[in-house]
């Protein structure tokens, strides 16, 4: 069973950053693709980013593209999203979530989640 637990999320105004977090424990963490999943009001969760489980490789949802991007830290069993040119529609709870093997963008492929963080960003 793999815990996972995001940090970071607040209040920014447009064009602002923020660095989320997401740290795990009770799994081989690079055993795991890793993938950030976000959910504004309403009942899709929206893919965001995905990366592979030695960090080689990374995907984007076309909304974030060239603002927002996921790393990972395999020592530290952690996984990052750095947000930069924050918008308002980037408002929303973001969770991270972790897949056995291969990436993918499917939230439902996902095995498991943390409790979600959220980000505001006012106009």
């Amino acid at each position: 069973q793999v815990q996972l637990v995001e940090s970071g999320g607040g209040l920014v105004q447009a064009g602002g950053s923020l660095r989320l977090s997401c740290a795990a424990s009770g799994g081989t963490f690079s055993n795991y693709a890793m993938g950030w999943f976000r959910q504004a009001p309403g009942p899709e969760r929206e893919f965001v980013a995905v990366i592979r489980r030695n960090g080689g490789s990374t995907y984007y949802a076309d909304s974030v593209k060239g603002r927002f991007t996921i790393s990972r830290d395999n020592a530290k069993n952690t996984v990052y999203l750095q947000m930069n040119s924050l918008k308002p529609e980037d408002t929303a709870i973001y969770y991270c979530a972790a897949k056995w093997g291969s990436t993918s963008s499917a939230h439902h492929e996902f095995d498991y989640w943390g409790q979600g963080t959220q980000v505001t960003v006012s106009s």
